[in-house]
């Protein structure tokens, strides 16, 4: 048995993907309705991630994102912001320059979204990005590797990145829509955090299945137990696709019901989206709020 086999063997990794979805369906028939409530949709708005990750992104639209976050508390005084911006790295330094805000500066890095690139680019990536004013980086698995079982390779280039990363914190994307099965991502999961990952991240957005609810609850088991062993509160970011506020609480009551309150802040939980801020927006408020 290798060191990964034995890694795997100490935690819950052959799951049935049936037995995942009855458990979900049983957790929000007893707990969603207590949680769809304006007080959660605020906790979900200060726990988002804004992001803007198109090809087709400008200087100009980013400096208008920044600024509506700082413009943000002059509209809506009573409510609280985003938790950080999350942008490619070539707009890290705009987001530098405009943002007035105390919060984080999420940048992509490692070759995302595919991460099929060489490992020497991936730390030079992350390093520049953290030069031009990053204090978050987000990066992909690599995930043909994991998923032909080349474990120690995946473990080797993410501890990398992690040393690369120095005080800024490291989300590791699972891309669990590519991972298919539950046991495949507890296992990514379980690699994550044993090779230094800050978060895990569901899914870059960038293929059709994102952030499943499945994986939310496999996820957040993982962190679960990787904590009761190590006594190492792990992060989680659900990211893609999250786009109504329904979504954001059933996401919300998974992570409540498996991790508990401890969870339920921006330091441990957050969301990747660029379509929910506003969708939260007029659910706290009522009405269609196109702010952001």
């Amino acid at each position: 048995m290798d060191k990964f086999d034995d890694l795997f063997a100490q935690y819950n990794c052959n799951l049935n993907d049936e037995t995942v979805k009855q458990e979900i369906e049983k957790i929000l028939s007893a707990h969603y309705a207590e949680n769809d409530n304006v007080e959660v949709y605020k906790q979900c708005l200060n726990q988002i991630d804004l992001t803007s990750l198109n090809g087709t992104d400008t200087q100009a639209e980013i400096i208008s994102m920044v600024e509506k976050v700082n413009g943000f508390k002059n509209t809506f005084p009573a409510l609280p912001n985003v938790g950080a911006i999350c942008v490619y790295p070539a707009m890290v330094s705009t987001v530098k320059k405009y943002l007035k805000e105390d919060i984080g500066i999420a940048s992509v890095s490692a070759g995302f979204p595919a991460s099929q690139t060489f490992i020497e680019v991936k730390v030079a990536e992350t390093a520049m990005a953290l030069m031009e004013g990053a204090t978050e980086i987000d990066v992909v698995i690599s995930i043909g590797k994991f998923l032909e079982g080349n474990y120690h390779e995946v473990y080797e280039e993410l501890t990398e990145l992690k040393a690369a990363c120095r005080e800024a914190h490291l989300k590791v994307i699972l891309e669990t829509g590519a991972l298919v099965t539950a046991t495949n991502i507890k296992k990514a999961s379980i690699l994550a955090m044993a090779s230094g990952a800050d978060f895990i991240k569901t899914s870059t957005g960038k293929i059709p299945v994102a952030a499943t609810l499945e994986a939310t609850y496999v996820m957040c088991h993982a962190i679960k137990e990787w904590n009761e062993k190590n006594g190492i509160k792990v992060s989680y970011k659900p990211a893609g696709g999250i786009v109504t506020t329904q979504d954001a609480v059933k996401h919300y009551t998974l992570v409540k019901e498996i991790l508990g309150n401890e969870w339920l802040n921006n330091k441990r939980f957050r969301f990747g989206a660029s379509r929910l801020a506003n969708n939260l927006l007029s659910s706290i408020e009522g009405k269609e709020v196109k702010y952001f």
